[in-house]
This record gives C-alpha cells, structure tokens and sequence, in this order.
C-alpha cells in the first residue's frame, strides 16, 4: 500500500499531519521530560506531568483550553523515573500520587492534602526497574504498586490503607535473572478480578517466556500462560491488551522488540489462538518497545498505537489502514477536552485533529473501603457501553506501553451512533452502577454506587429460554438476525461465567455447574434478560 503524507508548515511553527487520522504538534516547555497524561489536582481534565529528581513540572489543563505550567520542587528523589513512570491516588487524598521506576531502585512522591507538595519515599532494595503499575493486588480497596524486576524476580508493594507499603519480592514472577519488562493489569477471564500479564525480554527461553498470572479471587495467583496459548518467548517490552472483536473479552497484541508481532484472539473460554495471518498485522514489521490500545478515529474500534504507528481496527480482528510513523507519542490522553485521543511526547503535543465521530468518556471514582467499596481512581472496574453497533468493554488501568502513563480517564468512540443506551461499571468492590442513556459527546463523572440498578429490571417476558432448567443447550426464541447478537451469563454473585457472540440460537451450558444464572442478551443496542437454571 502506498501511503501518501503532507507535510503543512504553519504560520505558528507547528506542523500538521495527514492520515487516517491527522494531528496538529505543539511545542510545549517542560522541565522535567514528559513522564504523563493524568489529572493531577482533581478537576478531572488530563494535565501533562513531566519529573526531574528534584522537581515536578505539570502543566494543568484549563477548562477555557490551555495549560497553566506549574513546578513543584520536591525531596531529592533517591531514584529517578528513568525506566518507568506511574501515578495514582494511592493514599486517597484526592491528589495524584507518582511512582519512580529507576535503574536501581523505586521512589514514590506522594501528594500532599492539597496537591501543591510532595513527600519522598524510597526503599533501600535494589530494583532495576521495568513497567510499573498502580493496581489493588488483594482487593482491599487500598492501591498497591508493582514493578516489574529486570534481572531478579518481580516486586511489589503492599498499601496497609494508611498510605504505608510494604516491600515484597517474588510471587508474581520469579525466574531468579528477572527478564521481566512489561507489565499489564487486565481481567482477561471476565470473572471481576485482575490478571497480570507479564512481556517477557531477553536471554534464554525460559527467561523470556511471556507469562500471564491469573487472579484465584482468594489473594493467591496462578502462572498459566501455557494453558492459555500465551506462553510465547518472543522478544517483547510490551503490550496491547483491548477487545478487538467487540465480542465482550479481551484479546492482545504483543509487541515485538525483535522478530514478528502476534495477535492473539481470546476464544472467551479462557484460551487464545493466534490469529495473526490474515488480520493485516503480519504487514506491519516495524518493531519497538510501546505498544498501547487506543481508539483514536472514534469509530468504536480499538486502535493499536505501536512504535509510532497507528494500526486502525475493523472491530473482526482486522487492521487496515496502517499509518507508518504518524504519532511518535508515547502517553495519551484528552489534552483539549475534545472527545478524541491525544498525545506527547517529550516536549510536543499531537492534538487530534478529530472528525465527525461520536464518543463518550468518564472518569471513575471508587468510595473507598470504609464504604465497602473499591480505590479512589477505580482502577480494575470493567466499563461496559452498549449502542446500536454492539457492545464495547474498558478496563481502568494505569501502566500501559513500557515507560509512560496514560489517562485515568476512560474513553470510548461511538462512530455514527447517536445514543449510549448504556453504560455499566463493575467496581473491583463488586458494586455494579448501571446507567441508562447517558449523554454522549460528554465527559463524565461517576461515583461507585450512585446509580445501582437492579439487574431484573431489565428482565422481559418475550426473551424465551427453553428447556428451563436445562443441562447442555438453552435455546432462544430467536428466529433469525442472531448472528448480530451478544450473550453474557452471569452466576448468582454477579460473576460474568460465559460470554460470545451467538453463531446459532442455542448456546451451549453444559460446563457451567449447577445453579441459577442470568442471561443478558444485547442486540441492536437493546438489553433483554432473562433467569434459567442449569440442572
């Protein structure tokens, strides 16, 4: 495919790039090297963060559009934020807390009660610093830290929820000379909690065979990347973790440093194929360490940012349109509360020029364990939004790509759908907030628990299951246009135990124990529910 790139040199200095998607640059000054994209003094815009080692520069966004550069000194940090850079609310002020990955070990600052200080904290381990991430590990409501371990097994920190965290090493990947480089935080399994995947680099096979974690829902974790098909010793820094089929799971890219690049389809049974041959990545051979999922053209679609590159998604496993070096960033965000997906890099911005698309975004705010309910920044909820296109699904996260932060925020292109029929949010507490209708081409703010509605009412009389109780097949009285239909079961807790499109108008329960579920079917953009059991 011949691409084609114009150049446009503005009157500004600035530059313009045309592609599927087009950006506008910004030079912008930055004192400290831009490390973020995340809202840093709770107004729920994305400001720019950028650290030195004794110094926090942050340009906050402002409503009326622009920035107001701000630097904050700090404590001499022990260790800078040379390999990695995290930031969350970790103590629940309501100020944004960062996480120094260094060469030789790991420095937090942590915000003060108004967000205009910081106080240092370093551990004397030594820790040669990978991908880190903000995650809630054991569930309590508190954020714990991760950092992936170069050359020794893997560590984290525990919150004790006073802002306290303890230092941990192994347990979650422990080959004894690390090759550990990027972690991802993702529910690949659908069952409400988080499983670590771990791009794996360097040295032997074993030392960098790619390893995914799954979360037992007991505080314990299982290494089972070979039962799952993901066990694979390329050479990766990174990867891509989005629901490429919008079919309700998540499947990946990962991202070769050297060699080819692989796509793997989650079968939603707890297994992945590689479907790589055919869908437009094996094209793309250009390779590097930030591979991040993105939907930049708004057309409800993940995109994959990679080395630069923009791979668009066809929403079938599918990329076309590839644009070769369009976007160098390596940290995303909404820079001009525009509804479409920015980005930096060092001291440059890549505003989205945007089109004619739809969107709707949120920010997630958890309550906190003392409500019984999840961290602050809701990192490890499942969004779910329904249109009349189907079904796309989020996963709050922090620590994406290798090095950088994205946004907190969540976002989703709708494309030419005109209405969000909803909108459900699955905290890591268990809360479930479903909201109906919400605004699109509007950012928005949703507290855990605000908007909890019961499940049954959505439950309707003209969605037919048969035989009900059932032991293999449950039938629907779906004569015809199934195939554009999306089916989740869910058990008596609320756990999401099965989900695919549907190919016939029977599904197959036979795996599923004995019990009473849900059935949520989703087509057209409408819900209907309706109660069977499986004998």
């Amino acid at each position: 495919m011949k691409k084609i790139i114009l150049l446009l040199v503005l009157s500004t200095g600035y530059s313009v790039m045309f592609g599927q998607v087009t950006f506008t640059e910004e030079v912008f000054t930055n004192t400290g090297g831009g490390r973020g994209i995340v809202d840093m003094n709770n107004d729920d815009l994305d400001d720019i963060v950028g650290v030195s080692s004794t110094n926090v520069n942050i340009h906050y966004q402002l409503e009326a559009g622009g920035f107001n550069e701000v630097n904050i000194p700090t404590p001499q940090a022990d260790f800078s934020a040379s390999w990695s850079f995290a930031a969350a609310d970790y103590d629940s002020n309501g100020f944004t807390d960062l996480l120094y990955g260094g060469g030789s070990g790991v420095t937090f600052m942590r915000a003060n009660d108004t967000g205009t200080g910081f106080t240092e904290s370093s551990g004397p381990e030594f820790v040669f610093s990978q991908r880190s991430n903000f995650i809630d590990i054991n569930n309590d409501g508190h954020l714990d830290a991760f950092v992936c371990h170069d050359v020794e097994p893997n560590v984290y920190y525990m919150n004790d929820g006073n802002g306290n965290l303890t230092f941990i090493q192994g347990g979650l990947g422990d080959y004894p000379s690390g090759g550990n480089y990027g972690s991802v935080w993702i529910d690949y399994d659908n069952d409400g909690d988080q499983d670590l995947f771990i791009a794996k680099c360097g040295g032997n096979e074993a030392r960098r065979t790619n390893q995914m974690h799954t979360n037992n829902g007991d505080g314990t974790f299982t290494e089972n990347a070979a039962d799952l098909g993901l066990d694979d010793p390329m050479q990766t820094w990174s990867s891509a973790w989005a629901d490429f089929d919008n079919d309700g799971d998540m499947d990946v890219f990962v991202g070769a440093s050297t060699g080819s690049h692989k796509l793997m389809l989650n079968n939603g049974d707890t297994t992945f194929t590689d479907v790589t041959a055919g869908s437009g990545i094996e094209a793309f051979t250009i390779t590097g360490i930030e591979n991040t999922p993105r939907d930049f053209d708004n057309d409800g679609n993940a995109d994959i940012i990679s080395a630069g590159t923009i791979l668009y998604g066809n929403g079938d496993m599918t990329f076309s349109n590839i644009d070769i070096d369009v976007l160098p960033a390596t940290f995303f965000g909404d820079l001009n509360s525009d509804g479409f997906v920015d980005g930096v890099w060092f001291n440059t911005i890549f505003y989205n020029d945007g089109n004619a698309n739809n969107w709707i975004s949120l920010t997630t705010r958890g309550i906190g364990p003392d409500l019984n309910g999840s961290n602050r920044n809701g990192i490890g909820a499942r969004i779910e939004i329904v249109t009349a296109s189907g079904v796309q699904i989020r996963d709050v996260r922090i620590g994406e790509g290798f090095g950088n932060s994205c946004s907190l925020n969540t976002h989703f292109g709708i494309g030419t759908d005109d209405a969000v029929s909803s909108l459900t949010i699955r905290w890591p507490s268990g809360i479930v907030d479903i909201i109906e209708n919400p605004i699109i081409n509007k950012a928005h703010v949703f507290v855990e628990g605000e908007s909890i509605l019961n499940i049954n009412d959505f439950l309707v009389s003209d969605l037919i299951l048969f035989p009900n109780p059932t032991t293999e097949l449950l039938n629907l009285n779906i004569n015809e246009g199934y195939e554009n239909t999306i089916y989740m079961i869910y058990d008596s807790s609320g756990r999401r135990v099965l989900n695919s499109k549907m190919t016939t108008r029977s599904i197959d329960v036979s795996n599923l124990s004995t019990g009473n579920y849900l059935l949520r079917v989703i087509k057209d953009g409408t819900i209907k529910v309706q109660k069977f059991i499986k004998k």
